[in-house]
């Protein structure tokens, strides 16, 4: 049977090919970053590091079941009653959720609080780890953590679907400039609605005032602000902003 205390043979040799542990952590940082990278372009409240730190924790607690069941002998707890070593681990897992749930809130219609939940959640698993004597791995799984909650985001760009509303007088010619800025700064638009309003301007003349909505997609080297600063520059542009819906 696996002992209270890992002698430091065990530690070094966990049970588990070093290389084949190393594997499972980046298949999980992959796969939860690709399918984290597609959400968080849909603009939905989990997105990269949120998809990562779930799939990451999910692949520690696997790795540490597979660690626990190599060091246990199973020669001498033949025809002896039966057992459940992770039992208790279970319960922390599942617990753990109510904790984190706690840290996610609502406001301004935009869900927060996903990636502090999740981060809370890997916690709990790198203490089962740490708790169950392997050390290493998970400093190891603690570093690559940290690493994704400060420096994933920055390395790894995303830039959402949002939508860009602008409002503007002079039709022609604010289409014109707005549609040029967007083709030489290579952004697609996928979608637009508009819609007309009549007002009477301080002459008691009557005019038209625009309000287009567009759906974009921006190159990397772009964000929101760039063109929410460049469109305000237009004499004729009496309202630019971004939202979410």
């Amino acid at each position: 049977m696996m002992s209270s205390t890992l002698s430091l043979d065990a530690i070094l040799n966990p049970g588990l090919p070093w290389l084949e542990i190393g594997i499972r952590v980046l298949a999980a940082v992959v796969v939860g970053g690709a399918i984290g990278i597609e959400r968080e372009y849909k603009n939905r409240p989990a997105g990269m590091r949120t998809h990562i730190l779930v799939c990451l924790g999910a692949a520690i607690i696997a790795i540490l079941e597979c660690l626990i069941f190599s060091n246990l002998d199973f020669a001498e707890t033949a025809g002896k009653a039966g057992f459940t070593i992770t039992r208790l681990s279970a319960q922390v897992i599942s617990g753990i959720g109510f904790l984190g749930a706690g840290t996610i809130f609502i406001a301004q219609k935009k869900i927060a609080g996903l990636t502090t939940a999740a981060s809370l959640w890997n916690v709990a698993c790198l203490g089962l780890m740490i708790g169950f004597g392997y050390y290493w791995i998970a400093l190891a799984c603690g570093v690559l953590v940290v690493t994704i909650l400060t420096i994933f985001q920055k390395i790894i760009r995303v830039n959402s679907v949002k939508r860009v509303e602008v409002r503007f007088i002079n039709r022609a010619a604010t289409l014109e400039y707005i549609n040029e800025y967007f083709e030489r700064e290579n952004i697609k638009i996928l979608d637009v609605d508009f819609h007309v309003e009549h007002f009477v301007d301080v002459n008691n003349m009557e005019n038209n005032s625009y309000t287009n909505l567009y759906t974009l997609h921006l190159p990397s080297k772009t964000s929101y602000t760039d063109i929410v600063k460049y469109l305000s520059e237009n004499e004729y542009i009496q309202t630019v902003r971004t939202r979410n819906t």
